[in-house]
């Protein structure tokens, strides 16, 4: 794809030279994020970020990742607080907005909202999450966390097992991560959940259709033998009609230190998009696993930072620009890592 100037709204516009070229420049933003260099390429550029549902990494990386070229980030965080609590449309949004920034990122409740804001943008916008239906630049980190942890065991992403745990038909990081591994050959997926919250007909249909396997089940213990890879979700609760809806499915499928060891083949690694419930009833993913090796959730939201890093400068034509003004670093910044 021609990145110049696009908008990111679906996996499902890349080829996969398009993910190898968004990673290998996110693998050129590393010195930047882990503040061993500085560089401005992008001042004077102001980020629209804005959040009509709540976030807390989507929100603070992408401002980050903006920050650590050089720009300006101005956010909305709340729709209470913006003029569509007035009744103002999406389209009215779009056109003023687009006309104070550079790129914006958009996260919206309801599905096809940011397509809808973006076809009245004048400015590129990148999909921070539309309801339950995709959520591009997850996917994107998910699946660069995927590629290195994997490296690290001498192992590749075409031909792994992953299992897919938990609220699998609201989850959007799991239809986006599954609709991206489609550009994989020969992938295992086993797609652990209850009956009532399995993946999407259509995304099971697309990944048979393209010759991966899949294999659906309510057997966590079983699903979890053979498996390279296991991505953990929280149940969504915002998208059930009560909290007592919710709660029918909440803590159906935990993993701890025991069932790991127990199930897991060693160096399994261990992914969550986050965040992850932690109160008693849920606690899909046990603080006994913080110090294990495999945990691969906080070099996950690492390396968010540096795949969104990598958008911003393929989108906005300065990925080959980056060094230009780059400098070093005059603060303390030793313990990060």
């Amino acid at each position: 794809m021609e990145f110049r100037g696009a908008h990111i709204l679906s996996v499902k516009q890349f080829e996969r030279s398009d993910v190898d070229r968004i990673f290998e420049v996110a693998d050129t933003m590393v010195p930047y994020a882990r503040r061993e260099r500085i560089t401005r390429v992008l001042e004077g550029a102001i980020l629209g970020n804005m959040f009509f549902e709540p976030s807390t990494r989507t929100r603070v990386s992408f401002g980050c990742a903006f920050n650590l070229l050089g720009g300006q980030v101005r956010e909305t965080s709340d729709v209470k607080t913006s003029s569509i609590s007035k009744g103002e449309s999406l389209y009215d949004t779009a056109r003023v907005i687009s006309g104070y920034s550079d790129i914006i990122v958009m996260r919206h409740p309801q599905m096809g909202s940011v397509n809808e804001f973006a076809k009245a943008s004048r400015v590129p916008v990148i999909n921070g999450g539309d309801g339950p239906n995709e959520h591009p630049s997850q996917a994107l980190l998910d699946l660069y966390t995927i590629k290195k942890e994997l490296l690290s065991n001498d192992r590749q992403v075409d031909g792994m097992n992953i299992a897919m745990i938990g609220d699998l038909k609201h989850g959007r990081t799991v239809h986006s991560l599954s609709q991206l591994l489609l550009l994989y050959d020969n992938i295992t997926f086993t797609l652990i959940s209850p009956t009532e919250l399995k993946m999407p007909a259509e995304i099971v249909s697309e990944l048979t259709a393209a010759g991966h396997k899949v294999i659906e089940t309510e057997d966590m213990e079983a699903g979890l033998n053979d498996n390279h890879t296991v991505y953990l979700t929280r149940i969504q609760e915002e998208r059930f009609t009560t909290k007592l809806e919710a709660d029918i499915y909440r803590g159906r499928f935990r993993l701890n230190q025991s069932i790991y060891t127990r199930y897991c083949q060693p160096n399994t690694v261990i992914m969550h998009p986050l965040p992850r419930d932690s109160r008693e009833e849920a606690n899909e993913l046990d603080n006994d696993l913080n110090q294990h090796p495999s945990l691969a959730i906080f070099r996950q939201t690492d390396n968010g930072v540096v795949v969104r890093m990598a958008l911003f400068a393929l989108v906005l034509d300065v990925a080959d620009k980056v060094d230009d003004s780059a400098t070093d670093v005059g603060w303390y910044t030793q313990g990060r890592f």
